[in-house]
């Protein structure tokens, strides 16, 4: 099959980079474009170790991108700027796949929520796809299992490396602020949370911290159940749960953040059942550049290009 081209917009992030590494390795992908006001006109494989070729960043505009006509556009930008760039690309290339990496979709029943190890039976050939949040991924998976059993709202108790607060400075990547720090934020109707509850359909309580790693996610994630429960019947329900999804390991012990870093998949552990068997605490860890953005956009991507979902992403 000839090659699919596929343009990012926002390539100056830490996802973008990632993005860019993920599809210049894909045997059937090729970059058509990389946007970035920021490093306009600058070669690419000046900043991306290892990327091969003279492809250069350029700083397009809405109908610039439009224009492209690119098989896919990744839209790797902040919340609230996807809109124009989507009706650019409504308008001149309608048959492009999208694949918005911000919140600016995740609500609209329009678009396909892409969280393949939970979604993808709910795809149905749509080009217009929203990438989950880095957080709300590990919260889901770490919930998902357990959705029949729940007595109550799971508490979710979430920690990222600084790389989730983007390239743009603020107190949350400041890495003077977080050292020996642990910086608590948005404790209650974060984003993420109104997502995880849409999702699963039942309130999720959630509660992000900062802290002074680059990369890497822990969530730990308390669940009160309806009835007792032995640790061995869940750690087994998981498992089955999760059987042929090469990207999520079950662990006996609770996962590392530290070894998770730069790895494409989830590890979720370290079940733990309180007195009286009715509370479980249960621990997930990803990356947040990966598997919380890069890595599950180039599942939707093979998805929407007929592609076995994991082309292109190391195991």
């Amino acid at each position: 099959m000839s090659k699919k081209t596929v343009g990012i917009v926002g390539a100056r992030g830490h996802t973008g980079a990632e993005l860019i590494r993920l599809i210049a390795r894909h045997p059937h992908l090729e970059l058509a474009f990389v946007s970035s006001r920021e490093l306009d006109g600058q070669k690419v494989g000046d900043h991306i170790a290892g990327f091969a070729g003279e492809l250069r960043y350029e700083n397009l505009g809405h109908e610039q991108v439009g224009g492209k006509g690119a098989d896919a556009v990744i839209l790797a930008l902040p919340n609230g700027k996807a809109a124009e760039l989507v009706a650019a690309i409504d308008a001149q290339a309608p048959d492009s796949v999208i694949v918005d990496l911000s919140a600016d979709y995740r609500f609209n029943e329009d678009w396909y929520y892409g969280l393949p190890e939970l979604t993808r039976q709910r795809y149905a050939g749509q080009k217009r796809i929203s990438n989950p949040g880095c957080y709300a991924t590990a919260m889901q998976l770490a919930i998902a299992p357990l959705l029949d059993r729940l007595a109550g709202p799971p508490q979710c108790f979430g920690v990222s490396g600084y790389s989730g607060a983007g390239t743009t400075p603020s107190d949350k990547n400041n890495v003077e602020l977080l050292r020996d720090n642990l910086m608590p934020y948005s404790l209650a109707d974060h984003m993420h949370e109104r997502e995880v509850s849409r999702q699963l359909g039942v309130p999720v309580e959630f509660m992000p911290h900062v802290a002074p790693h680059f990369r890497g996610i822990t969530m730990t994630v308390n669940l009160w159940l309806r009835e007792p429960v032995k640790v061995d019947a869940i750690r087994d329900l998981y498992r089955q749960r999760y059987a042929g999804e090469p990207l999520i390991r079950i662990l006996d012990e609770a996962p590392w953040v530290s070894r998770i870093a730069g790895r494409h998949g989830v590890e979720i552990g370290g079940f733990t059942v309180a007195p009286g068997g009715k509370r479980l605490v249960v621990v997930a860890t990803l990356d947040n550049l990966l598997k919380g953005a890069a890595t599950q956009a180039m599942q939707n991507l093979n998805l929407a290009f007929g592609l076995d979902e994991l082309e292109g992403i190391p195991l």
